[in-house]
């Protein structure tokens, strides 16, 4: 194990290790049938995060601070239930927890009922054979969840085995499949079929104006009022066994995932429950953080998969960009007591089993948690635009909607043509915690073509495009 970070579990055992990273058994027969995402229907562009604030904060040193930066994040809108003229968003104080509970429960169920309702159409079986639900959010925390609603509005059957993860924030959408899968094999290790629904929900636009408050009362530069969003996503993930496995159609292979730890984060990243909703904890050490500890964890995750390493290799040669990132000695360390763990860039290959493979030979699911940490990972793996583009164009279009916002990524990234068979899926989350997960392409021509016929749009709204 790489230092400088914490291991949690690797592969699919299900068990905690703090001293080591347990391989993944080969041929886990789990794959994604169907993924769904949902954004709500208003677009917020930049200048109407100053209109709103104008209204109700004179100006002062940390509020024009956060409004120049969030002219520079590149995101160019985000999604949101409402507009900047919601009456959430523009009564004479900021919305208490109460009423952001009660608005979630409806309008962010309706969002995750739409997005669920669109990866079991993707996987064509009925609401009756899902075994399990697994759900995260971190922006409502009622009792019951908000899944409780979500299930009785979709007609599942009252039985299903759920699981509710709060806690994770932006890692949620990994960290929930990460759950499902174990789920699933312990109905492979009895034989019996598995079919997940996994379902992550965010409404963070209307914590604008406690946010907003926050800033003008205590003159804090708090950018998560720049980058947050709203955003529904979800995925049904099978086992290898049921009646329908012949006629399912798999959209994405899971090969193997891994949950670490990065030591003394704790206080880098989070979200604070608070009498006016949820509080963002954001320091500036975060894309540091995440640039310096993914390669570690990236090569841990490759050398509890050996399979990945026997079939033949398809690298592309190395662009001008990579070998002049390789040639001025840009490196990506962890440090533990000043030592480097010695991993140099993207261009570096592993002592370990992933010797011959670099992340440049994957494309990159990331949480799009900030133009920073997008461009410090892309920087620190040499990885190109391309690699990420996913990334870019959903963080650019829709912006951050935390735990929802990988799904919507991997959702997306499927329908862009593309020539790497296998993908990685990462996102950061508190702790500060990190998700990965390694996933193979299946062919999508067919599904593709089935789905543009059913109508069907992409994350974005537009027509999905048949691959020629």
């Amino acid at each position: 194990m790489s230092p400088g970070v914490l291991d949690s579990s690797s592969g699919a055992d299900g068990n905690s290790a703090a001293s080591m990273a347990m391989p993944a058994p080969s041929g886990l027969d789990l794959g994604i049938l169907g993924l769904g995402t949902e954004y709500p229907p208003f677009q917020i562009p930049p200048d109407d995060l100053e209109t709103l604030a104008r209204r109700f904060h004179p100006d002062s040193p940390a509020l024009s601070k956060v409004l120049m930066i969030n002219q520079y994040t590149g995101i160019e809108s985000r999604s949101a239930i409402g507009n900047i003229d919601h009456p959430l968003a523009n009564s004479l104080d900021p919305p208490d927890i109460d009423k952001l509970s009660d608005f979630f429960l409806q309008e962010g169920v309706a969002l995750s009922v739409k997005a669920a309702r669109k990866a079991i159409a993707e996987w064509g079986g009925s609401v009756e054979e899902i075994t399990h639900v697994v759900s995260t959010t971190c922006t409502n925390s009622a009792n019951p969840g908000f899944d409780h609603y979500v299930i009785s509005e979709l007609g599942v059957p009252s039985s299903v085995e759920k699981v509710l993860l709060h806690g994770v924030g932006c890692s949620g959408g990994l960290a929930a499949l990460r759950t499902a899968a174990n789920l699933a094999l312990g109905s492979s290790f009895q034989r019996k079929p598995a079919r997940i629904l996994i379902i992550a929900c965010e409404i963070s636009s209307l914590l604008v104006r406690s946010e907003l408050d926050s800033i003008a009362k205590d003159q804090t530069t708090r950018i998560g009022v720049t980058l947050f969003s709203d955003c529904a996503s979800a995925m049904v993930l099978g086992n290898g066994f049921g009646n329908k496995k012949l006629s399912e159609e798999v959209v994405y292979d899971l090969l193997g995932w891994k949950h670490a730890i990065i030591p003394d984060t704790r206080a880098d990243l989070g979200f604070d429950v608070h009498p006016l909703g949820w509080k963002v904890v954001l320091t500036p050490r975060v894309p540091a953080l995440a640039s310096e500890s993914i390669r570690p964890i990236f090569d841990d995750l490759l050398d509890s998969l050996p399979e990945l390493h026997l079939a033949p290799s398809k690298k592309p040669a190395l662009d001008t960009t990579t070998q002049n990132s390789a040639s001025n000695g840009i490196t990506n360390g962890t440090h533990t007591n000043g030592t480097t763990n010695g991993h140099s860039n993207g261009t570096h290959k592993s002592p370990h089993l992933a010797s011959s493979l670099l992340p440049s030979d994957f494309d990159w699911a990331l949480h799009p948690g900030g133009s920073s940490i997008i461009t410090g990972v892309e920087k620190s793996l040499s990885l190109t635009t391309d690699h990420l583009r996913a990334s870019y164009e959903i963080y650019m279009q829709h912006g951050n909607s935390s735990s929802a916002t990988v799904i919507s990524v991997m959702d997306h990234l499927r329908k862009s043509p593309g020539t790497r068979e296998h993908v990685v899926a990462c996102a950061f989350g508190p702790g500060i915690a990190v998700e990965m997960a390694v996933l193979k392409r299946r062919d999508l021509r067919g599904k593709t073509r089935n789905v543009e016929a059913a109508g069907e749009v992409d994350a974005d709204g537009l027509p999905i495009v048949p691959l020629d």
